[in-house]
């Protein structure tokens, strides 16, 4: 990937000086990671006695494809879960009102095959459970609710800022096109995002959370001084 004020023929001359001799043999391998069934509830605790605070993470896999549409929406609600940092649902209810956290954060990765969806959150061992059952009545209320106006509005501000924000460097610019060519997206990808995202409404996002959560099967990894009580 070339970016910068050079013509592409000096840029291909150079890049076949240094590189044209490389050969590849045998067959391509697969480095994309295979499709896998949902995971099962599950509880890990992890022994940190460096720590003060336990590091939560709940976590859950299933199909879901980057490719796919519910990959957007369920972007979408999760800028509404954290995105927002204090105006967001998760800071709201966990930090501001109860004070059993200190910072949160809702995150989905995606690829060809898998996403994982994650909440991770760090708090005094004794506020662990009560943590996690705001953290779940929160997630169910994206399942049976659509979110407000506003919230939706602001999720999709946040959302296509970012997008220009993200290739305002040549780095990020480069780093992109070679992201989304590795995982087989348009390398237009981030207009047809804008326009996914402008597009959806809060009846999307709530059935994208209620289709692809399962609650009732997330794994909770605890990393701390001791074990989760």
């Amino acid at each position: 990937m070339v970016i910068g004020k050079v013509a592409p023929d000096q840029a291909r001359a150079v890049i076949e000086k240094y590189f044209g001799p490389w050969q590849s043999t045998g067959a391509k391998p697969v480095t994309d990671l295979p499709p896998v069934p949902r995971n099962k509830a599950s509880a890990t605790a992890v022994p940190d006695r460096s720590r003060v605070q336990d590091e939560i993470t709940l976590g859950q896999t299933f199909e879901l494809k980057r490719q796919d549409d519910d990959y957007y929406a369920l972007q979408l609600g999760l800028q509404v879960l954290s995105g927002g940092f204090y105006a967001s649902r998760l800071y709201q209810d966990l930090r501001e009102k109860s004070g059993l956290v200190y910072s949160i954060n809702a995150q989905l990765q995606s690829g060809k095959n898998r996403s994982v969806f994650a909440v991770s959150y760090a708090c005094d061992p004794p506020n662990v459970a009560k943590a996690r059952v705001l953290v779940e009545r929160n997630l169910r209320v994206m399942q049976t609710k659509p979110v407000t106006t506003i919230e939706l509005e602001q999720a999709k501000i946040l959302l296509l800022r970012g997008i220009p924000l993200s290739e305002s460097s040549i780095q990020g610019i480069a780093g992109g096109l070679l992201d989304r060519s590795t995982r087989g997206l348009p390398l237009d990808e981030p207009i047809s995002a804008a326009k996914r995202y402008a597009a959806f409404t809060a009846a999307d996002v709530q059935a994208a959370f209620a289709k692809w959560l399962k609650l009732e099967d997330l794994a909770a990894v605890v990393l701390g001084p001791e074990p989760n009580k």
